[in-house]
């Protein structure tokens, strides 16, 4: 199915917020995309394009580092069962200045090695100057046997790719043709099915939102859907959440999740903390410095918390008090410097949690499980994000002794997810697997997923079904 201009444009518009979106539920935007079964009927030697989660950066052996590729196995061997041939492609790491794009020769290598067979890096396959697929890409699918299956080389090597991430509202149409151009070009040389299996791939990369539009078929590929089906679909009733980090955004996540009115308890660090301090003492007529975090000097910056989200903060507040929600916040704060304090001054920046902190998170835990002792099988809890800068060992200490409260409250038989990113690094820092019930591979995507705004790839398969 060729994708006209115009329906490209009209995703673009709904991706960017130009444009009204349907209000659905996550629910319901599972219910209106076909699954890996729906191919069933498809012919031996079908050519499938899978957007794969192939960013991973491979370790010497299998299970180190490829994580996202040993959830893709389950899918393209069902391909291979088949007798398809699949095309798999994705993204590893950005394009930086100055830096060559990562290559996803290790990826293949990798994938071959978890499919006891041999996968082919198909390198050089787009001409950026039409956006169109090269020839050799076609002859090359052409001659393979069915069950082959290949990787194309990063496709973020190509500006075509991230060319939705920072466009204006008027540059849309035109980038939304030459997408439409790429899409088409994938589906006459590549393939006219597709298959998403890329659960991370949660940026507006056109590989991501405006090619299935070009298909015939779409679906989404068994580990992403179930991951959709059960476990986030469970994280939606939670009532315990521990949420943090540096991206003031989060916070339009945190709110959406407040507004369902299933959460009891909140425990929060971080930037996201930061802004509810401000805000509490706000409404109690009090003041909280911020310390850098609110220097207007400081307005470039990753932590920056402007006026507007302070406002935010005092809203959420408000509202969750109401609903009955026991916020949790920081009571001190490790510096710099390593010292401990309770308030910041103006120039002071806080990069852990205190004792104190610590010791009130630990307690406010044994508070929620005596609360909902004999409901503990019914109870779910989200965590999501660090402490503080935990790479370094000096500030790492709020974010290691937490790691211990999870499996606090996975003995005591709640349910317990981690939403991926930096919550899963540090669990597989400092804990066990086992010491949760599940830890996603995707930390942006969950976010996006229970949070404010949609999944972009959902978004888009949903208009390819719809559309097909």
């Amino acid at each position: 199915m060729a994708v006209t201009a115009e329906r490209a444009f009209r995703l673009c518009q709904l991706l960017k917020g130009v444009a009204t979106r349907e209000q659905l539920s996550l629910a319901d935007y599972l219910q209106s995309i076909p699954k890996l079964d729906s191919l069933e009927d498809l012919p031996a030697g079908t050519t499938v394009l899978i957007r794969g989660d192939v960013d991973a950066k491979v370790g010497a052996e299998v299970g180190q580092g490829d994580i996202r590729l040993r959830s893709m196995v389950e899918t393209i061997k069902f391909g291979q069962e088949k007798g398809f041939k699949q095309v798999i492609f994705g993204h590893l790491g950005r394009k930086e200045k100055d830096k060559p794009i990562g290559s996803l020769a290790k990826v293949a290598t990798r994938l071959g090695k978890l499919l006891g067979s041999e996968v082919p890096l198909i390198e050089d396959w787009l001409d950026e100057s039409t956006n169109t697929v090269k020839d050799h890409v076609q002859q090359t699918i052409g001659a393979a046997p069915n069950g082959s299956v290949f990787v194309l080389q990063n496709v973020r090597g190509y500006d075509i790719e991230t060319a939705l991430w920072k466009a204006k509202p008027d540059a849309l149409a035109a980038v939304a043709a030459k997408q439409a151009t790429f899409a088409d070009s994938l589906a006459e040389k590549v393939a006219q099915v597709y298959v998403n299996e890329a659960l991370s791939a949660g940026s507006l990369d056109a590989s991501s939102t405006i090619v299935p539009l070009a298909m015939n078929r779409v679906a989404l590929g068994k580990y992403t859907a179930r991951e959709f089906e059960g476990p986030m679909m469970e994280c939606m009733q939670a009532q315990f959440v521990v949420f943090s980090g540096i991206k003031i955004d989060k916070l339009d996540d945190l709110e959406a999740m407040i507004n369902r009115g299933k959460i009891k308890t909140i425990i929060s660090a971080g930037s996201l903390a930061m802004a509810l301090k401000k805000a509490e003492a706000l409404v109690a007529g009090k003041e909280f410095n911020l310390g850098v975090t609110e220097d207007p000097a400081h307005a470039d910056k990753p932590y920056y918390i402007p006026p507007d989200r302070i406002e935010q903060a005092r809203r959420m507040l408000l509202a969750g008090k109401k609903q009955g929600i026991e916020f949790v916040l920081p009571c001190d704060f490790v510096l710099a410097d390593a010292s401990v304090v309770e308030t910041l001054k103006p120039g002071d920046q806080q990069f852990d949690i205190g004792p104190k902190t610590i010791a009130l998170f630990s307690q406010k835990i044994g508070d929620f499980l005596t609360k909902h002792k004999g409901q503990e099988s019914t109870t779910v809890a989200f965590h999501n994000g660090v402490f503080g800068m935990f790479e370094d060992p000096r500030f790492e200490a709020g974010t290691k002794a937490f790691i211990g409260q999870l499996k606090r409250l996975t003995d005591a038989g709640i349910k317990v997810y981690v939403g991926g990113g930096e919550g899963g690094t540090a669990l597989e820092r400092y804990g066990q697997p086992n010491w949760v019930t599940h830890c996603f591979t995707a930390g942006g995507t969950v976010l996006n997923a229970l949070g404010s705004e949609p999944v972009p790839y959902l978004v888009a398969l949903r208009m390819a079904a719809q559309d097909a």
